[in-house]
């Protein structure tokens, strides 16, 4: 995400300006940012209540509190990087980031422009910290916009832009060079599946949801990217075997092809992320959402259950009979795909570019 706006930038500002990228965690301290990473990963997996609880507890109180002083703290050593590039601009895609370098401004130790951009469909307080000295806020949606209003941000500085996104999801793409790269049918609907990467959050139910998608039918073409993650390449590999569906069924690791594949798709099977559910929205392809990590991804997913671009796949739903229910009503899933279109911002990176170089 930072890397496609960081791209867009330079493509835009040429020669004129000096950028430069920095993970401003592993810069201020690589070690909280190993722990942090892992303790995430490991909530994520095994105690995803947890994960939930810290999220919802963030918002304020004592661990809120926690959070912001300790940002500060950091922000000490992040001020040696801002004193030795002298930034005009600082823009900022992690709330740590954002209050880290609110702090510094309030403190008159910088004086550069600052734009957050939020990342999820939801808010949290946590983005909001020293919004007094935060001149951009770029947002997903006008519900977040709202949010801030009601927050005392003036919406002078609130831009509804959507989620940065690589320009490669603007362009055109033969269909039936695609399918036939992948050796797919015309005339069949097609699934793009995520299964959780190297991450494999969920996996076990990842592995019964993809056999059920297999299972549900005939008439389906599944691609399914395992990512980095050998074990749940083998496992759908061995799935795809079990069912006797290797004619229909594509499983891929890691690959660079999603614009690609999200233009041949009609549905795409994935957790909620932020970045998947932006360029499933900015290519107009609906979602059945599985596995939401409670926190931000639950939010993401309810508000795409509201405005009609996605399904939650809950436990107690039989994938078979919502995806029976979705192919058979055609005019449902159009519906869903024209909302997705509305809801999409496929420039979104362009648009946050040219407000900030104004």
């Amino acid at each position: 995400m930072l890397l496609n706006l960081f791209m867009s930038i330079f493509l835009i500002c040429g020669d004129n300006h000096s950028i430069e990228m920095v993970d401003c965690m592993k810069y201020v301290n690589k070690t909280v940012e190993k722990l942090t990473t892992a303790a995430y990963r490991e909530a994520a997996k095994k105690a995803p209540w947890v994960w939930g609880r810290i999220y919802s507890d963030s918002q304020k109180g004592p661990l809120a509190h926690l959070s912001t002083r300790s940002n500060k703290i950091m922000a000490i050593k992040l001020l040696r990087l801002l004193r030795m590039q002298k930034p005009d601009l600082i823009i900022s895609t992690h709330p740590f980031s954002s209050q880290m370098c609110s702090y510094l401004k309030r403190k008159k130790k910088i004086t550069a422009k600052i734009a957050t951009i939020m990342t999820d469909f939801a808010p949290h307080d946590q983005w909001l910290v020293g919004s007094d000295f935060t001149d951009f806020f770029f947002v997903a949606n006008d519900k977040m916009k709202d949010y801030l209003a009601s927050k005392g941000i003036s919406l002078e500085k609130v831009f509804v832009t959507g989620i940065p996104l690589s320009n490669r999801f603007l362009k055109r793409y033969n269909r039936k060079e695609i399918l036939d790269s992948y050796h797919l049918e015309e005339g069949k609907k097609n699934i793009l599946f995520f299964g959780g990467g190297e991450f494999g959050l969920g996996k076990s139910r990842t592995f019964s949801i993809f056999d059920s998608l297999i299972k549900s039918s005939n008439e389906l073409q599944i691609i399914g990217i395992a990512g980095k993650n050998d074990k749940m390449k083998a496992k759908f590999e061995e799935l795809v075997k079990k069912n006797g569906a290797s004619k229909r069924v594509r499983v891929l690791s890691f690959t660079d092809q999603i614009p690609q594949l999200m233009a041949i798709s009609d549905l795409v099977v994935s957790k909620p992320g932020g970045m998947t559910t932006t360029e499933s929205l900015a290519c107009g392809v609906p979602m059945l959402m599985i596995n939401p990590i409670p926190g931000q991804e639950e939010e993401n997913a309810e508000f795409l259950e509201q405005k009609n671009v996605g399904i939650w796949l809950k436990k107690e739903m039989d994938v078979s009979v919502v995806l029976r229910d979705l192919f058979a009503n055609p005019s449902k899933l159009e519906q869903m795909t024209a909302n997705a279109l509305l809801l999409g911002h496929p420039n979104s990176t362009k648009a946050i570019c040219e407000i900030l170089l104004k």
